[in-house]
């Protein structure tokens, strides 16, 4: 029987009695933590949060990086039917202070003295109590490791009448989106939300007892969160992974069985291969294995293993390498959170690894659809899960109905209304469905760029193929109600750095860097090699080279690393309006 609530979740998870369900990294090893201890702790926490007046439809904010204190808490307040409003580690004070203010929490749980430093600067924000999960002396908040301690050492029956009197109805979580178009607005999720994509996201994976998966995807983000709950449901022991610096050597430590990740993530491991595979012998080497592995793709594809002595020598020699980086025991790779790209996949099938790629947002709890070991079409987002019903609209606007859609955004009726037609929720994406069901999304509705002869540009697929060449860090395409499409490139900068130094290109700053004619002619030859796989009316007739590196911290990308690209191009406006000025004046002279 399937479960109902978070809370039926929380229960069969600690029935389990598994020793080493959680891995928390030690000083000098990975300390284990158990289904017994897990219940403890949450007992505790729970009791805690009763004695302070907590109970149903409070609110209680998480402020923390990943680690088995954000899941301890989080399950203490499912358990008393408190609604959990995280928030991410990269926000700023403003920026905190307004979803604690926004959502009317009444505790917050920080992680660390630098989190507790910013929730002390916020001012007024009607927080009663400041939990922290490190010990940090002389503070007024108020120790977790203690409240944990104070979990009782069996089962607490009062605390489990109050958890199951909660209901699928009930809100569990507030979940402030990370704004690519404008300010956060509160998702409300309820148990039933989030249980009943828990309960069908991961059909067709094989995972269970004795798989080990890293949480290293912010907690904060509904797809790490529901990753996480999803694998302890299913008996996979999660290792926390607080900070991403960390993951090569914890990758190593752990070796995980299962690798969950964000396309970004993904990108990277390409361009560390990519980088690694220099000098003569080594890209000759390369380059084979890639021809074999793209001949084998089909039989990758399906899951299968090539037989091939040609696979096998290649897999020696090259694909092993890169799954060494990744622990060399990793046998599922789930990609989320934004969209992966065909080309980076096919690079990966060409190694031999299946990237099974999915699609969701905050709004559906998140999963809708999702590439699994059974049914895997690579270029698409994979069939939509049994219980989520996807519909078209004569725009090719996505449309999803079903229980893990949300029922409301916090303090928001208006736009709540405005996300739906006729019952179906508007997921603001542009998609299109096989003749096998499959689902592919080719861009958000609201980035769609129009030019000023009337074509319509998808930007992302254009920004992913330009994304795998080694030299560019971040691209974003612009021309919207302009004559044409054009792209400003942020580089990314050690590599450039490097082969600027090797090609005795002298610079004083970045800003000089990427004005350097040798550079500007390197960056273009780039985009006019991806101008060739596009239609006439998409290709990018102007580069734009700026010296900065785009980051969460600038407000240039969102906590999941997506672009905001609204606010990069208003930072560039005048470059940018500058750009097709000179274009117009090139345009006007050959006409004369």
């Amino acid at each position: 029987m399937e479960p109902r609530t978070l809370n039926e979740i929380f229960f069969r998870i600690v029935d389990r009695r598994q020793e080493q369900l959680m891995l928390a990294r030690g000083a000098t090893s990975w300390l284990p933590v158990s289904s017994q201890e897990l219940y403890r702790n949450v007992a505790g926490v729970a009791r805690a949060l009763t004695s302070w007046g907590i109970c149903k439809g409070d609110r209680v904010a998480i402020l923390s990086e990943n680690r088995p204190e954000w899941a301890t808490t989080d399950f203490a307040c499912f358990l008393l039917g408190a609604a959990v409003v995280p928030i991410y580690t990269t926000l700023t004070a403003q920026q905190s202070a307004y979803i604690v203010g926004d959502s009317g929490a009444k505790v917050i749980f920080v992680s660390t003295a630098t989190q507790l430093k910013k929730v002390l600067s916020m001012g007024q924000t009607g927080v009663e109590r400041i939990v922290v999960m490190d010990a940090i002396g002389g503070t007024q908040a108020i120790c977790m490791k203690q409240l944990m301690n104070k979990g009782p050492s069996g089962r607490d029956p009062e605390l489990e009448r109050v958890a199951r009197s909660i209901t699928p109805d009930d809100l569990a979580s507030i979940i402030y989106t990370s704004g690519t178009t404008g300010r956060s607005k509160g998702v409300q999720l309820t148990h039933g939300n989030l249980t009943s994509n828990v309960s069908h996201s991961l059909a067709g994976f094989d995972v269970g007892p004795g798989h080990v998966s890293l949480s290293f995807l912010p907690l904060s983000h509904v797809t790490a969160r529901h990753v996480d709950i999803a694998l302890l449901y299913h008996g996979v022991t999660l290792a926390y992974c607080p900070f991403f610096e960390d993951l090569p050597q914890a990758l190593r430590e752990v070796r995980p069985t299962i690798f969950v990740a964000v396309p970004r993530v993904y990108e990277k491991i390409y361009l560390q291969v990519e980088k690694s595979a220099q000098g003569k012998a080594k890209q000759a080497i390369y380059h084979w294995a890639h021809r074999i592995g793209n001949a084998h793709r089909p039989t990758i594809l399906t899951g299968n293993i090539p037989k091939s002595l040609k696979w096998k020598l290649a897999h020696h020699l090259v694909y092993s390498k890169v799954r060494a980086h990744l622990g060399g025991r990793v046998q599922m790779f789930i990609s989320g959170g934004a969209p992966l790209g065909k080309e980076l996949a096919e690079w990966y099938a060409n190694l031999g690894i299946r990237i099974h790629e999915g699609y969701g947002l905050t709004e559906t709890s998140p999963v809708i659809a999702v590439n699994n070991p059974q049914a895997h079409k690579l270029g698409t987002v994979g069939r939509p899960l049994e219980n989520v019903e996807v519909r078209i609209a004569e725009d090719s606007e996505i449309l999803v109905r079903g229980p893990s859609v949300f029922r409301a955004y916090w303090n928001r009726g208006e736009e709540t209304r405005d996300a739906f037609v006729d019952g179906w929720f508007k997921t603001g994406d542009i998609g299109m469905l096989d003749e096998d069901g499959f689902l592919s999304v080719t861009d958000r509705k609201k980035d769609l760029l129009k030019t000023s002869g009337g074509k319509f540009i998808a930007p992302q697929p254009v920004e992913n193929s330009l994304k795998l060449h080694a030299f560019i860090g971040t691209a974003v395409v612009v021309g919207d109600r302009r004559k044409f499409a054009a792209v400003l490139i942020s580089p990314h900068f050690p590599l450039l750095e490097e082969w600027a130094q090797a090609n005795d290109i002298a610079f004083s700053s970045r800003e000089a860097l990427v004005q350097h004619p040798k550079v500007r002619a390197l960056y273009e030859d780039i985009v006019a090699e991806v101008n060739r796989g596009l239609a006439r009316f998409e290709t990018l007739k102007k580069v734009l080279l700026v010296a900065d590196e785009f980051t969460a911290s600038d407000g240039s990308l969102t906590p999941t690393l997506k672009l905001r690209r609204r606010v990069i191009e208003e930072r560039y406006r005048q470059q940018i309006d500058m750009l097709y000025e000179e274009a117009r004046d090139y345009e006007r002279s050959a006409a004369c």
